[in-house]
């Protein structure tokens, strides 16, 4: 009988199964790790070259300082200055590797204990949603950060492991960790170690010391929990978790751990971010001209000062009537921006008031009138007449309902006398005056119909500061400018502001005669409330029903205009150009000149030939037809009708935005002038003839 055979569950049999098994399994490892292999190989030969890898495609950093150097705003992600490994300090470079890859100068790039560690608290933790973690080494985090994504997939992992075991093939520990330090993201927008320096520091990482190295490398777990303008007291309770680690690494010893205090660790200040962007929102644009450099962080020297700026808001939000908006812009004298505040609130409203909104000036724009008169030979002294005026049939009026009959430019120019503007832009020509304007930089749409004397034209608050700026500079032309220099990271300069002096609009005479005149309407005239204890020259404007009050001026180099209104035009109460406004001037220049000497004028203050005292400013006036006999007409020179003239008798809104609303008559009590003494002592005063 013949025997059985074995049977499989015999010993022999399950030898057998177990080395065909084993068989297998090494087959299919060896498989994988040719696939591996493989992929490497491709994976080494796709890998662009380290300078390519050094670029970086995100974007273009810019951080804009002060004046005094301090960084207000920085826009677009930081990427700071390129460091070589060299530049690196070694506690920097001893704090990461502590911190995220104890084992980085021994793994190939995948570091298997990690990894082992990582799938142990992986299948401890399953079914409760955590994600596989921890397992990175710095290798893979630069291959994430340059090749790859954050998103998390098994897919993903696997690229990310070949890609790391190509770039150490490719490249040394050395480059590797000048990729990371350069490239790893820190919070608030740094990318690399010198850019988070600069932030949070407010110096270059060559400079880092061991604290600071532990509170920066302590930002990579979580830059939004940690970052120190975040979360200050977070930030330096990691930078001890950072310590400690380079402690256990050998990096410190127990005595140097011991000697850290991270509370003594010195953060740099948050930058302002309200009123001063009004300045970078004007001032940044203009860097398309100035310079040519897309790619490299750039570093943007300003004008701005930061005490003025704060000054300026402040006396901006603190004369502001309620419901209406407020715009200042102040010029160094060679046309330098100290302080630009386009609104009450940035956050509320960005939009710039300073340099983009367009409004009528009101009697503002009488000096170029005034300058007009005075190139064409007029002097302050000049003798003119307070008379009714009627010009193609339109017949302004004063504000105190009456003619004052013989009078000199000077008085006519203090108390903004709507008669004798008139006559003299008839005299010089309307196209004269308009000419003037755009002398000295008014760049929006004039007109050159009579009331244009009025100041009916849409002006920007910056052209007419800037104009004024240039009566300052005794005639010269000033540009407002906002930038000084640009430099990229590492110091080289891009571009360097030059002052132009070369551009002459008037005569110094002219000049000195019309801050004669603006002088005198500051110290006796509509704007006496603009007085700050020492010279200013200034003039008020206020346009139809109080919908806007204007003051602008000058004083120890120092040129300021103040603008405040409604944005949707509408009357503001009491608001005239002698009050809220020339109110803002004065608090803001005590500030912004403080620290000026005195500067006295070429002209000394002269008072007028009588004296008005008027208590508030409205220049316009009702068109005086019964005494001058014409008709009246709106600011086009179109006559208006009967029915629209009896709308605004009633009080509803007038369409000729040059009328207004006139004060009352007042008695005054004589002056105590040359005059007064000439009639006493029987010698009456020759006047020069009106001309």
């Amino acid at each position: 009988m013949a025997r059985s055979g074995k049977s499989k569950d015999t010993p022999g049999g399950a030898k057998r199964w177990l080395v065909r098994a084993f068989k297998f399994g090494l087959v299919a490892t060896l498989g994988a790790l040719f696939a591996i292999i493989v992929a490497v190989v491709i994976a080494y030969q796709s890998l662009p070259s380290y300078e390519s890898l050094k670029s970086s495609p995100n974007g273009q950093m810019i951080r804009v300082h002060a004046a005094d150097g301090s960084v207000i705003v920085s826009l677009g992600p930081s990427f700071g200055r390129w460091l070589s490994y060299d530049q690196i300090p070694t506690v920097m470079v001893d704090a990461m590797v502590s911190t995220e890859d104890k084992r980085y100068y021994m793994h190939p790039g995948v570091d298997p204990i990690g990894m082992a560690r990582a799938t142990w608290v992986a299948l401890e933790n399953r079914g409760k949603g955590r994600r596989w973690q921890g397992a990175s080494t710095i290798t893979q985090q630069v291959t994430r950060n340059i090749f790859l994504n954050n998103s998390y997939s098994w897919g993903r992992k696997v690229r990310e492991m070949i890609l790391a075991l190509a770039l150490e093939r490719k490249f040394s520990k050395r480059q590797i960790l000048e990729l990371y330090l350069n490239k790893v993201y820190f919070g608030g927008g740094a990318y690399g170690i010198d850019a988070a320096s600069r932030k949070f520091f407010g110096h270059p990482a060559t400079t880092l010391d061991l604290p600071e190295a532990a509170i920066i490398a302590g930002l990579v777990k979580a830059p939004s929990s940690y970052s120190p303008t975040a979360d200050a007291e977070a930030a330096i309770g990691r930078a001890g978790v950072v310590l400690q680690l380079m402690q256990e690494n050998g990096a410190i010893s127990a005595a140097e751990r011991a000697s850290i205090d991270l509370d003594d660790v010195k953060m740099a200040p948050e930058p302002p971010q309200n009123s001063v962007r009004y300045f970078t929102d004007w001032a940044l644009p203009q860097l398309d001209v100035l310079v040519d450099e897309p790619n490299e962080p750039l570093e943007v020297y300003t004008t701005i000062d930061l005490g003025m700026q704060k000054a300026a808001t402040a006396a901006i939000q603190a004369n502001v009537p309620r419901g209406a908006q407020g715009a200042l812009v102040s010029l160094d004298r060679d046309g330098a921006v100290r302080a630009m505040v386009g609104g009450l609130d940035y956050v509320t409203s960005n939009y710039n008031r300073a340099t983009t909104a367009t409004r009528q000036p009101g009697s503002a724009w009488k000096i170029f009138v005034y300058m007009a008169a005075l190139e064409a030979g007029y002097t302050p002294d000049t003798g003119v007449t307070d008379k009714p005026v009627t010009i193609n049939g339109w017949s302004p009026r004063n504000s105190s309902g009456r003619f004052s009959g013989d009078i000199d430019v000077r008085t006519a120019f203090a108390y903004s006398i709507n008669t004798v503007a008139a006559q003299l832009g008839v005299e010089v020509g309307f196209p004269t005056v308009a000419d003037m304007a755009r002398r000295f930089g008014v760049t929006t749409p004039i007109n050159t119909h009579p009331s244009m004397v009025l100041g009916t034209s849409d002006v920007r608050l910056i052209d007419m500061t800037r104009a004024f700026a240039s009566i300052a500079r005794k005639g010269v032309a000033v540009t407002p400018y906002g930038i000084t220099k640009v430099t990229t990271a590492d110091g080289r300069l891009l571009y360097q502001h030059q002052d132009d002096t070369s551009r002459v609009l008037v005569a110094p005479w002219v000049a000195a005669g019309m801050t004669d005149l603006m002088q005198t309407a500051v110290s006796t005239g509509t704007g006496k409330a603009a007085q700050i204890g020492r010279p200013v020259a200034g003039k008020t404007g206020t346009t139809s029903s109080n919908k806007d009050g204007w003051f602008l001026g000058f004083s120890s180099g120092i040129t300021t205009g103040v603008w405040m209104g409604r944005d949707d035009a509408r009357p503001v109460g009491v608001l005239q150009g002698g009050r809220a406004p020339a109110h803002a001037f004065a608090d803001y220049m005590k500030v912004a000149v403080s620290r000026r000497p005195v500067e006295q004028f070429e002209t000394q203050v002269t008072l007028p030939e009588w004296q008005l005292e008027p208590d508030e400013e409205a220049y316009y006036g009702e068109p005086d037809n019964g005494s001058g006999g014409g008709m009246m007409v709106d600011e086009n020179g179109m006559p208006i009708s009967q029915d629209q003239q009896q709308q605004q008798d009633d009080g509803t809104e007038p369409d000729d935005q040059s009328v207004e609303q006139a004060p009352p008559a007042r008695t005054t009590p004589p002056r105590l002038d040359q005059q007064w003494i000439d009639q006493v002592l029987g010698r009456e005063g020759r006047r020069p003839p009106p001309r």
